[in-house]
């Protein structure tokens, strides 16, 4: 239900943020809503945005990379800052990006992650984990932590890194893929975990 005091377009984009919140756990930078929205601008976007904090329907966050959040999730939102660093593949190994690329903002309550964590985000590319709903495209929220039997990691494979899932089979760890047309990738030498996945992020389409 429209709410009284909105316009047509402000209720819209009240309506498309609750959307993009609720399938990829963050909200929409102010390109996407341009884009989204086929504005000829972000300034149009920034417009209304700024037009719907003015009747407290949104609140902007200084300082942070999706500045913007509803007042009532606010008391329990704890929106942090994660860092990007490059893609990682979820095919075969490649060698590492590890440059960072930005960050994002989210809400880390919403995807139960610890207070604490101390957590890294990485852009997927390729199609090797795919049973687990990891995509080509998705952005997946990692912890710096020592992994358990089972867990999807992102590792550093004899000196090239890659998203599999952690396997401890007869006292031997390698990883696996979680599509039957890619290989176990068994380490010749070394073996680091990077971080262990504890969220994923997909773009609205």
């Amino acid at each position: 239900m429209k709410q009284p005091n909105l316009t047509q377009r402000q209720h819209e984009i009240v309506e498309y943020l609750k959307m993009a919140q609720r399938s990829s756990g963050f909200m929409p930078s102010t390109r996407e809503i341009q884009h989204y929205f086929g504005f000829a601008s972000q300034t149009a976007a920034i417009s209304h945005l700024r037009a719907l904090e003015r009747k407290g329907i949104i609140q902007r966050l200084p300082g942070k990379a999706r500045a913007v959040a509803f007042p009532d999730e606010l008391d329990r939102a704890e929106i942090v800052d994660v860092p990007v660093y490059g893609r990682i593949a979820a095919g075969m190994s490649q060698d590492a990006e590890p440059e960072r690329e930005g960050c994002i903002s989210i809400d880390i309550s919403s995807l139960g992650i610890p207070r604490h964590a101390r957590t890294f985000a990485l852009k997927v590319r390729g199609d090797s984990m795919i049973d687990a709903h990891i995509c080509d495209g998705d952005t997946v929220i990692l912890e710096f932590r020592e992994p358990r039997k089972g867990d999807i990691v992102a590792a550093l494979i004899d000196g090239e890194t890659t998203l599999k899932r952690f396997i401890v089979e007869k006292g031997k760890t390698f990883l696996r893929a979680e599509n039957p047309n890619y290989p176990d990738l068994i380490p010749a030498q070394e073996l680091i975990i990077q971080g262990v996945l504890v969220a994923l992020l997909r773009q609205a389409a």
